[in-house]
């Protein structure tokens, strides 16, 4: 069976487009549970209404408090629902009619080959490219991937330490991958990132080259699309090297957090030796020299991926402060 997770707050203006979206897939083997984060408009009510009319796939709850955003709802949601399948969605996108099946098909052949390697209980994820929209769902960009310049093939932990290629809104992640989600970690940049990490740090990362979700870009977008590619993006990255360094930082931090979790003796240390010094080194770049900065990211190639965001990476090595001393 096939959980998908929504997580929603103030999605009136598109939350009924996308659970149609939902509806219209080709394959309708699938339990929707949507947790509302106490929205102010009528969101609740919308999505209360598809309940009542679905009450045998559609399961809507709401949190008794806001609790701060998508990223907290989401890794509250995934900690309770476990499945054989698990997919993450957006309130304001659209879902292709074939974004199920070609995800499930695609993780299936990634399982089956993983059989005859490891066996059956290795954590894998697949994410798929997007196609960018305005809101009125004008297309921007056909290829979310080539817009953004990620390459999805990156998927060894040392470059996903540094940069997620998944957008949540893509994600699938089967049942060894969603037991590794127990508990809310002391810190996460976004909740799609810390399954990339899992993905990365314990299974297999598979992509779709082929866009199966029109990707809405509007101003209460939390994260969205950008033109990495173009000169616009790069000035932008030069004249905001304070806000890449706050971004970097946080990669940092939340790779201290993945340590610590999955390291920890109540979980079996189940990160390899090799894994743990990666990420204890990457996490300890704030608190390192400039050349020990430099030499860390050599040794461990923990480069960012594209002309821009490499450079705005070497300059923040170079020109941010060492930090006070902290244990690991």
């Amino acid at each position: 069976m096939i959980s998908i997770l929504l997580a929603t707050y103030n999605g009136e203006k598109y939350i009924a487009g996308l659970i149609e979206s939902l509806l219209s897939q080709t394959i309708r083997d699938f339990k929707l549970y949507i947790r509302d984060d106490k929205s102010t408009d009528e969101t609740y009510s919308i999505i209360a209404g598809y309940a009542e009319k679905y009450p045998e796939k559609i399961f809507v709850s709401q949190n008794e408090e806001n609790v701060g955003g998508a990223k907290n709802n989401f890794m509250e949601m995934m900690i309770d629902h476990k499945d054989d399948y698990v997919m993450l969605c957006d309130q304001d996108d659209v879902w292709l009619p074939d974004k199920i099946e070609k995800s499930l098909n695609k993780i299936r052949e990634i399982e089956q080959n993983i059989v005859h390697e490891h066996g059956s209980a290795t954590p894998v994820m697949v994410h798929t490219d997007l196609v960018v929209v305005k809101e009125n769902l004008n297309v921007i960009s056909s290829s979310y991937e080539q817009m953004s310049n990620k390459d999805f093939e990156k998927t060894s932990l040392n470059f996903v330490v540094t940069m997620n290629n998944a957008a949540g809104c893509t994600i699938i992640y089967n049942r060894a991958l969603a037991d590794l989600i127990r508990v809310e970690p002391e810190f996460i940049v976004m909740h799609d990132w810390w399954v990339s990490l899992i993905a990365s740090a314990f299974g297999r990362i598979g992509a779709i080259h082929i866009p199966l979700v029109m990707y809405r870009q509007h101003e209460d977008n939390e994260s969205g699309a950008k033109k990495v590619l173009s000169f616009k993006y790069i000035f932008y990255v030069l004249k905001n090297l304070k806000k890449m360094s706050l971004m970097i930082d946080d990669s940092y931090k939340q790779a201290g957090a993945f340590l610590k979790m999955y390291s920890a003796p109540e979980h079996g240390d189940e990160l390899s030796a090799e894994k743990q010094k990666l990420l204890k080194a990457y996490s300890s770049i704030p608190y390192c020299s400039r050349i020990k900065r430099f030499q860390t990211v050599k040794k461990y190639k923990t480069y960012m991926h594209g002309f821009a965001r490499k450079a705005a990476q070497r300059m923040i090595l170079l020109i941010e402060k060492k930090k006070g001393r902290r244990g690991l």
